[in-house]
């Protein structure tokens, strides 16, 4: 893996990332995923193989491992802390609605300075590295994710020179930079597909597979464009897919989330909008 993301690291920095020299005015400080939406089973884990059930308004720290099954599904916010009313559970901060059976509401729309990732059914997720660091400047970010099963869909903003956003799978490692994107595995860990929705200036993404024997293989993937094993480039998608990717993506950057049933006693019901399907 350390020779695969040296050579994905060249390609990066070769085709379209630019990547300037490392921060160093402070440290690195470590980042966290808020979780903003769930639907169906979902836990994480923290290590030593104990899960928990995933709540919205959950904070998982880097390290954390989510796993949803079959009709399962996770949005993500990495970077920052998300402060969701129902995260601490502060009933003054949740204003009274008009509709008599939705005491309170809360909404969040993830704006460009916010990476936002849905992990989808019968998927494993670790997040390995989540960092930022702030420069005097800028402030650089430091994104692994590491897809071990299943599916993902992450909107990814415009990053700065120096960050990097990369998402490791069993066969092959993907750098990406102001994209919408979604990696697929198949059953065995090898990649099913990825495709680009869009990009941000031209950015793209970068994916380098390793194969069973030979070299390692990279791909530039433009916006509009899906890659699957077997063709030497990639390829347009077809408007059937690029308008599915549509409807998920817009599901995905506007988390909007009621709470019903509302109790001074702590006694909640989450309820979340549609996840765009």
């Amino acid at each position: 893996m350390k020779r695969l993301q040296t050579l994905l690291g060249i390609a990066l920095t070769g085709v379209l990332l630019n990547v300037g020299l490392s921060a160093s005015a402070q440290p690195a400080k470590p980042g966290e995923a808020t979780v903003v939406r769930v639907k169906g089973p979902a836990s994480y884990s923290l290590g030593n193989d104990k899960w928990f059930p995933i709540v919205a308004g959950k904070f998982l720290p880097p390290g954390a491992t989510i796993r949803t099954g079959d009709d399962g599904v996770v949005d993500l916010v990495l970077g920052k802390a998300i402060d969701l009313p129902q995260a601490k559970w502060v009933p003054e901060r949740i204003s009274q609605s008009v509709d008599s059976p939705v005491r309170g509401m809360t909404s969040f729309k993830p704006s460009a300075e916010q990476n936002v990732v849905r992990v989808m059914g019968n998927s494993v997720l670790v997040i390995e590295k989540l960092t930022t660091t702030d420069t005097g400047a800028d402030t650089v970010s430091d994104t692994e994710l590491d897809l071990k099963k299943g599916s993902i869909y992450a909107s990814v903003k415009k990053l700065s020179p120096a960050a990097q956003y990369l998402v490791k799978t069993p066969t092959g490692i993907a750098g990406v930079r102001g994209t919408q994107f979604s990696i697929s595995l198949n059953d065995d860990g090898s990649i099913r597909n990825v495709a680009v929705y869009k990009t941000q200036n031209d950015d793209g993404l970068v994916l380098a597979i390793t194969p069973a024997s030979g070299p390692v293989q990279t791909y530039l993937i433009a916006d509009g464009q899906i890659w699957q094993p077997g063709n030497p480039n990639p390829v347009p998608m077809t408007t059937e897919l690029r308008n599915t990717l549509q409807i998920i993506f817009s599901a995905i950057r506007t988390i909007y989330i009621e709470v019903v049933n509302f109790d001074y006693d702590h006694t909640k019901v989450l309820e979340s909008s549609d996840f765009g399907f």
